[in-house]
């Protein structure tokens, strides 16, 4: 192929200028004044979850959920911090297609991969796209075909016949007669180049030419971190992948500097500082936003059958989890 000046070496992940990076909102003065914590629920709303999820499990008592005698209610403040970083890369690649006499497209100073426009999509979702760039285009030969527009029949090796499966290539069948398929020759007509021992270009489409110019593919990725601050409640934070959450602020990123909690703060100016250093030198990164969610976790302590028990009720579902439910049957109790 032809060298094309600025597409020497064509590869993934071209390096975008370093005017291209994509400018970062300056942070508010202050922070808005709200509470970023909730009260726990109440007994009630507790007690009707635990008999929930006690009816739910097959093997489990509803005594203990129904007997209960709550001792203590206690709402922990869990936070699930989100950045999303929309970025856009940009791969060279020489390409080809069939040469049917379109327009070639090749003189004049090829754009360099950057400062092609292309229209971006929706932000924060992913998605790909390919244009040819312009004037790199050049007719070539088919290397597949040695400019034939047909090549030999990999079923015939090229001999425009095949072993008869009728008689397996005998020419006789099994009662020692003659084979009609065959005519007792043992081989019939390639049913795959129809006799011809060769078949049409899969390359060039028979016309023995290709256009062959350089394609530019780009790629719009979201590029998702997640943390979850846990206060060492013991409840397993895995739960919580699928559980939602109340939204406390959503913005255009800057590092959240002024959230009462300092754990958070702390995890958004390290995944802040960790998506540039992963990204900035290699795609342009067109927007980012980050979420942080207030999910609700009760840790309810009661009573039943003299003994204590601890359970969890999470999420604006309500959902219930306990590792010490205290009337199973034998065999949950063995699981």
């Amino acid at each position: 192929m032809p060298v094309v000046p600025g597409y020497e070496s064509l590869g993934p992940n071209v390096i975008p200028p370093s005017d291209f990076g994509a400018a970062q909102p300056q942070a508010p003065s202050r922070a808005p004044e709200r509470r970023f914590d909730i009260p726990a629920i109440t007994e009630e709303l507790a007690h009707e979850a635990f008999i929930k999820y006690a009816s739910s499990k097959c093997c489990y008592s509803s005594k203990p959920a129904k007997e209960m005698v709550f001792t203590d209610l206690q709402s922990l403040n869990t936070y699930r911090y989100r950045l999303e970083t929309f970025t856009e890369s940009r791969t060279t690649e020489w390409d080809s297609e069939p040469y049917n006499g379109q327009v070639v497209d090749g003189f004049g100073v090829a754009p360099a991969p950057w400062s092609i426009p292309v229209p971006i999509p929706s932000l924060f979702q992913d998605c790909k796209k390919s244009v040819r760039v312009p004037h790199t285009s050049t007719v070539k030969g088919c290397h597949s075909c040695l400019n034939l527009g047909r090549s030999a029949c990999s079923r015939c090796v090229n001999s425009g016949r095949t072993r008869c499966g009728s008689c397996s290539g005998m020419g006789r069948t099994s009662a020692d007669q003659r084979c009609n398929m065959c005519q007792g020759s043992g081989m019939i007509r390639c049913h795959s180049c129809g006799g011809a021992g060769s078949i049409t270009c899969k390359t060039c489409k028979g016309q023995g030419k290709l256009l062959c110019f350089i394609r530019l593919k780009i790629t719009w990725k979201n590029n998702i971190y997640v943390a979850v601050i846990d206060k060492g409640s013991g409840f397993p934070v895995e739960l919580l992948d699928q559980i939602t959450g109340e939204k406390l602020l959503t913005d255009m990123v800057y590092p959240v500097v002024t959230f009462p909690d300092s754990s958070v703060n702390a995890t958004s100016e390290s995944a802040v500082k960790e998506h540039l250093a992963q990204f900035a030198t290699t795609c342009r990164i067109l927007q980012q936003r980050q979420t942080i969610e207030l999910i609700p976790i009760t840790r309810v302590h009661y009573a039943w059958n003299e003994k204590t028990h601890i359970y969890f009720v999470y999420g604006t579902e309500h959902k219930v989890y306990t590792k010490d439910y205290p009337a199973k049957c034998c065999c949950c109790s063995i699981l």
